[in-house]
């Protein structure tokens, strides 16, 4: 789908002469957007296809017997193109944007934001750690009345390729707001691009004369205090281990109290031992071991998970830092001093246990509203 063409979606004749001749005469292209009711039911039927994937119902009507089928066989054969994208986890991913595809949920979400007056082409670059992590944001781009276009991470390179082909199944008017681009980008108005705090710094450069919002790398923490059940602990274990821990919203700290015991927390995890028999997650795990044991670097050992003292926010596959504080001054201050690298706090006064990979459609990445800025950018452009 080339780029700076004029984009139609369900109009009149009359209509298409307006755009060629706005066009024209702007010298950029005109995109006449979708109907915003009809994209909440499209989206919808989407969610529901990929919920009876995901739970094993079966086939919609809005979906044929070789879309179906063609959606089992890509995700059957993801892991031999990405070790990490197991069954389960596309499978959780499907269970997880199915909950955001829910009409009144999408409803409710977009009560406060008006579609755009000025559709702009805005460019994703997306990461590639987690199956789909970039749909929320092409969601955002959509629904904002831009068209996406969108760089897909070679790690994740085929399954939101797959749901768009379906979603324009659904509603064709799709085709002419979403593009993917295969090499270099252009064409674009304003970026939203995620990746490694590396990446930023290139991406800072790279994308100074356009709007953009970039996203760095970031992680997730959780505070024990003592009082927590062994069911909130073991809640806590999806919040580590799903993925693999290889999202900016899993648990690599654990910050626990002075008298909390971490025999407690080990138990609770017993549950997700079998994390381990996972090729690549036990690689990791087998690999810091040994590291942390040749170098004599004290830590603590369940034959799944690693526990090493250190304030440090990042930790290894198969390994978690946790850090003692003295009383909730100490703790607030810790939390305020690391707020820019800290995706999501887990804990009794923070996220509830075992919900940090269940984010709300307004739990934005990073804190910054991701639809504010798509609203915000196209009034600033002439």
């Amino acid at each position: 789908m080339a780029i700076g063409k004029i984009f139609y979606a369900n109009i009149t004749t009359t209509e298409r002469m307006f755009c060629a001749i706005a066009n024209k005469k702007n010298r950029k292209a005109y995109f006449c957007t979708v109907n915003r009711s009809q994209m909440i039911s499209a989206f919808a039927a989407l969610g529901l296809i990929l919920e009876a994937y995901a739970k094993g119902k079966a086939r919609p009507s809005s979906i044929t017997d070789l879309e179906w089928e063609s959606l089992d066989a890509l995700v059957q054969k993801e892991q031999h193109f990405n070790g990490w994208f197991t069954l389960e986890s596309i499978q959780m991913a499907f269970i997880e944007i199915s909950n955001w595809l829910q009409e009144d949920v999408l409803q409710e979400w977009l009560t406060s934001y008006p579609p755009t007056e000025k559709p702009q082409t805005v460019a994703l670059i997306l990461p590639g750690n987690l199956p789909l992590v970039g749909f929320h944001d092409l969601m955002c781009v959509l629904f904002s009345g831009h068209k996406a276009l969108v760089k897909m991470s070679s790690e994740d390179a085929r399954l939101m390729p797959a749901l768009v082909q379906i979603l324009i199944s659904l509603a064709p008017q799709f085709e002419e707001q979403i593009a993917f681009a295969d090499l270099k980008l252009s064409g674009y108005d304003a970026v939203i691009a995620t990746g490694s705090n590396n990446s930023m710094l290139h991406f800072k450069q790279y994308f100074s004369g356009v709007p953009h919002l970039l996203r760095g790398h970031r992680t997730s923490v959780a505070v024990l205090d003592g009082a927590e059940t062994q069911a909130e602990l073991t809640l806590l274990g999806q919040d580590i281990f799903q993925y693999y821990g290889r999202g900016c919203r899993n648990v690599t700290l654990l910050l626990v109290s002075k008298s909390f015991d971490l025999n407690r927390f080990f138990e609770a995890m017993v549950p997700y031992a079998d994390i381990v028999n996972h090729k690549k997650y036990g690689n990791n795990y087998d690999y810091n071991k040994a590291i942390h044991l040749m170098n004599q670097v004290p830590i603590l050992d369940n034959h799944f998970l690693l526990l090493k003292e250190s304030q440090d926010l990042n930790s290894p596959l198969g390994m978690l830092h946790y850090y003692r504080y003295d009383n909730t001054q100490e703790l607030k201050e810790f939390l305020i001093a690391k707020q820019d690298q800290i995706q999501c706090v887990v804990g009794r006064a923070f996220i509830p246990y075992g919900s940090a990979q269940c984010p709300k459609l307004n739990d934005y990445a990073d804190g910054i509203d991701t639809m504010q800025f798509l609203g915000n950018f196209a009034k600033c452009l002439s």
